[in-house]
């Protein structure tokens, strides 16, 4: 079974495996793809460089499908694309916490991340699945315009 197979607001905890494994799943390719591209000093090093992103990616992927599901429930509106908003704002709060950077970055991981989720839900509910036509890109062009004014 598909995260989108579930029901929204129900099964937080399966709706969150399912996105954890994908977080690490996508941790895992993430750190094979800069282990290759910038060639660690030892091994030691490229096991931490791996064990760092993939961790990282499996717990943002957590953090946004519990904080996802959670906020359905809360909210009593579960096919809100708000609820993806606030459970990729919550992922990154994560990130930029997890930057040891300024402020800054830490709101700006939460926005874009968190814009990204509320946009995605949008396109779901519209029916809109990108498959690489002209057609699927003008669809999200249009969708995009008519989110943003």
């Amino acid at each position: 079974m598909g995260y989108w197979d579930l029901q929204e607001g129900k099964d937080c905890v399966e709706k969150t495996w399912i996105t954890t494994k994908l977080g690490t799943a996508l941790g895992l390719v993430g750190s094979a793809y800069h282990i290759v591209a910038f060639q660690p000093d030892s091994a030691i090093q490229a096991v931490q460089r791996a064990t760092n992103g993939t961790v990282t990616m499996a717990a943002l992927g957590a953090i946004f499908g519990m904080t996802t599901c959670l906020a359905a429930q809360a909210r009593d509106a579960p096919d809100d694309p708000v609820n993806y908003f606030i459970g990729g704002c919550a992922s990154g709060v994560f990130l930029g916490a997890r930057s040891d950077s300024q402020c800054n970055d830490r709101h700006d991981g939460m926005y874009w991340a968190g814009d990204t989720g509320h946009v995605h839900q949008g396109g779901q509910d519209g029916g809109l699945e990108i498959s690489g036509t002209t057609e699927d890109v003008n669809s999200l062009r249009l969708y995009i315009n008519m989110y943003i004014t």
